[in-house]
């Protein structure tokens, strides 16, 4: 049975309960974190912990735990965990008081973890890559929060998943933002491309790590969203994730992505991220 932890106690995940008029349910009022974990140990902790108060400052929640009150919460969930790797997953929301757009004055806010196991690899990622497909970006202008508000995503996923694709990959203005799950990278005559962290795309932490390896790659790199026409003409198109880690897309709109294999450069970032484990 999962371990969680609601409002300060641990249990198991289903003897929690939240009350139907949290913000979190009524207005998806809230934001979230996936932190991965590998042999127990948190990735990128320090920068999963600035990603969550940089998205509770945004919405103006105040932040219920310090880093060391939140790192507790984590390492003692992932030490109830059957697995070595896995994930937390946190949820801050505004917290219970009666249906009113404003803020509530004086409301605790509800805070939620739990621990999740790690997805099965897709049947063929590796060696074959993954299909995508692209969709317009209908969702708001707040894309660097990381709200619970994620109808549109939702959408957009579906959307993938009915087109027998894996993801959707959102453009906006002729531009390749993120995916709906997912940040993006485009390689385009040998240059790889990913949208700068702008209000547009959320700041993934995955995203980050990679880019470092790029620049530890010493490989041609511009931090900028690609056209969706170099998408259509890319060498490569990779996505990133917590859960996903590093992958290859082969497929766009139902049309292969150079020869329809993983390329070389993701191969080189996907072995440099397996180190960093």
């Amino acid at each position: 049975m999962s371990a969680a932890y609601l409002n300060g106690e641990y249990k198991p995940l289903d003897e929690c309960q939240v009350s139907v008029l949290d913000r979190g349910f009524i207005f998806g009022d809230a934001v979230y974190e996936l932190i991965p974990f590998y042999i127990k140990k948190a990735f990128r902790l320090e920068a999963h912990l600035a990603r969550l108060k940089r998205s509770l400052a945004e919405i103006r929640i105040n932040n219920p735990q310090t880093d060391e009150q939140w790192q507790a919460i984590i390492e003692r969930l992932i030490s109830q965990h059957d697995e070595a790797n896995g994930y937390v997953y946190i949820q801050v929301s505004r917290g219970v008081a009666r249906r009113d757009h404003a803020f509530p004055k004086d409301t605790a806010a509800t805070v939620f973890a739990m621990l999740g196991a790690w997805p099965a690899l897709i049947d063929g990622a590796l060696d074959k890559g993954l299909s995508v497909v692209t969709v317009d970006d209908i969702r708001w202008n707040r894309c660097d929060v990381k709200s619970t508000s994620l109808l549109a995503n939702v959408l957009m996923k579906q959307k993938a998943l009915e087109s027998d694709a894996h993801e959707a990959i959102m453009i906006r203005e002729g531009k390749v933002l993120e995916g709906s799950a997912t940040n993006t990278f485009v390689v385009h005559q040998g240059t790889v491309f990913t949208a700068a962290k702008d209000n547009l795309i959320l700041p993934g932490i995955t995203r980050d790590v990679v880019v470092e390896l790029i620049n530890t790659l010493a490989l041609p790199f511009v931090e900028q969203a690609a056209s969706l026409q170099q998408l259509q003409e890319a060498d490569e198109v990779w996505l990133t994730s917590s859960t996903k880690e590093c992958l290859a897309i082969t497929e766009v709109d139902g049309q292969p992505v150079a020869n329809g294999q993983p390329g070389p450069l993701w191969h080189q970032v996907y072995a440099a991220f397996q180190l960093q484990k």
